[in-house]
Formats: structure tokens, C-alpha cells, sequence
């Protein structure tokens, strides 16, 4: 479905992705991990080609979207939803606005229409009765819930995760990954999530990649990866501050 070959990417003296290789196959949830400011980001935005890679090549379906125009590219994109880690509401439409934004956009469907789509997807995230509510009035929780709805809007064969639950207790947190597991099961999408969360890795995923030093050092599934021999994945999933990944700015 997404396949990633030799990725580079840098900024300025920057070097972030250095020969970055990564299969995710149709249907499957895979979570990238890694230390923050590593690329996992940088990632997501050139799944959807919003950057451009120095080296390398991004292929969706086997395509290689480098090739593709602006028009091929926009239904490329159209594939994909996406839930922000901030859920990246806009503060002046009330909730059901921005879950069909994208229709309200390209007039194609009326607008009670539209607002019996959003309100549909709204009932698959657990939300009901908030159509009229202003994202102010919205909990942390209930902003990344329609936010979600918002991704799967278009009925998105692919949602990209970007830190779903930063920012969550960890009740709410857990509810959010219930979502995550719930879409992917009912909607059949492909997911790729980046987290720093491992308990949250442990539960989504059907295969977890970790990404050090601009490449992936290890994909394996959530029971391979807890059970890992490398001491830089170890080091990771453990949270320890101790093992062989530079902590900067901190000497030891």
C-alpha cells in the first residue's frame, strides 16, 4: 500500500531521514516510534508528498508519486485522512462544519446532506448530539474524536496518526486507541500512527517500525518489539534513560 525506498531528507545542516526503508501493507496498522525531532513527522508529510524527499522515492499503490501532476496528486490525496495531533479544528465552525468541510468546500453534496454525513461519522467516533458545539466547548478527548470523524469523512482508505493521544489522561488516551482499533476493524482502512506512547504502540499496532538516527533500525510485531535484543529498541520501549541512544544536551 505505502512504500518508502532510501528516503533522505534534511534541513540546511540538518540531516532527519537517512536512508529511510518502510513497507506497510494494505489493512495493516503500523506504528513508528521513535525519540522526538527524529523525522517520524517529516514521514507522514512525504506519504502525502507535502515535502519533497532530496533522495529516495515515496511509492502509494506502486506508484511513484513524484510522477504524479496536480490533479493526480489531489486524488492521491483524497485517499487519506489524517488526525492532527492538535485535531487542528477550526475554531470559528462548529463541529459538524468541520467534519464535512471538505464536501462544504466542493459544493458537490447540499448542506443538510452534508450535515447528515457529519453527523453518521460523528456516531462512528462516539459522538452524538455536538453538531452545533463549538470546538472551545470541547474537552481534549472529544476534540481528537472529531477530528477523527473529520478523517474518515471521505471514507479514507488510509488515516495517518500523528500522536493521537499527547496531550490525554490516560483513561481518554485508552479510548483513543479503542477508536483507532474500532476503524481499522470496521472501516478495513490502513493506519500508520507515530507515538512516543508504547503502551498505546502495544495496543494498535499490527506491526510496530522504529526509527533512529534518520532510518528504520527494526520492525517487528508488538510482541517482537517487547521482546527485542537490540539495545536501542530496548532502550526505547523500556523509557530508560541509561543504553546507548545520546540523550542531547545531557552528559553522561
Amino acid at each position: 500500500m505505502i512504500e518508502s525506498v532510501n528516503l533522505h531528507k534534511a534541513f540546511g545542516d540538518k540531516k532527519v531521514l537517512q536512508g529511510f526503508d518502510l513497507e506497510i501493507h494494505k489493512g495493516e496498522s503500523m506504528v513508528i516510534i521513535g525519540g522526538s525531532g527524529t523525522g517520524k513527522s517529516v514521514f507522514l508529510k512525504h506519504i502525502l508528498r507535502l515535502l519533497e524527499p532530496d533522495k529516495g522515492k515515496m511509492y502509494i499503490d506502486g506508484t511513484d508519486i513524484s510522477s504524479l501532476n496536480e490533479a493526480g496528486l489531489y486524488k492521491m490525496r483524497r485517499r487519506f485522512g489524517m488526525l492532527f495531533q492538535g485535531a487542528a479544528l477550526f475554531d470559528s465552525l462548529n463541529v459538524w462544519r468541520n467534519v464535512g468541510f471538505q464536501h462544504l468546500q466542493e459544493r458537490k453534496l447540499k448542506e443538510p446532506e452534508v450535515r447528515e454525513l457529519a453527523e453518521e461519522k460523528l456516531r462512528l467516533v462516539g459522538m452524538v448530539n455536538v453538531g452545533d458545539l463549538m470546538p472551545s466547548e470541547l474537552s481534549g478527548g472529544m476534540k481528537k474524536r472529531v477530528g477523527l470523524a473529520r478523517a474518515i469523512a471521505y471514507n479514507a482508505e488510509v488515516i495517518l496518526y500523528d500522536e493521537p493521544t499527547t496531550g490525554l489522561d490516560p483513561i481518554m488516551a485508552d479510548a483513543i486507541n479503542d477508536l483507532i482499533v474500532e476503524m481499522s476493524e470496521k472501516l478495513s482502512v490502513t493506519s500508520v500512527t507515530i507515538t512516543h506512547d508504547m503502551q498505546s504502540a502495544y495496543k494498535i499496532a499490527d506491526r510496530i517500525a522504529m526509527l533512529y538516527q534518520g532510518k528504520i533500525i527494526e520492525t517487528g510485531t508488538p510482541e517482537e518489539i517487547r521482546n527485542t535484543d537490540n539495545p536501542f529498541v530496548r532502550q526505547f520501549v523500556s523509557g530508560s534513560a541509561h543504553g546507548p541512544i545520546q540523550l542531547e544536551g545531557i552528559e553522561r
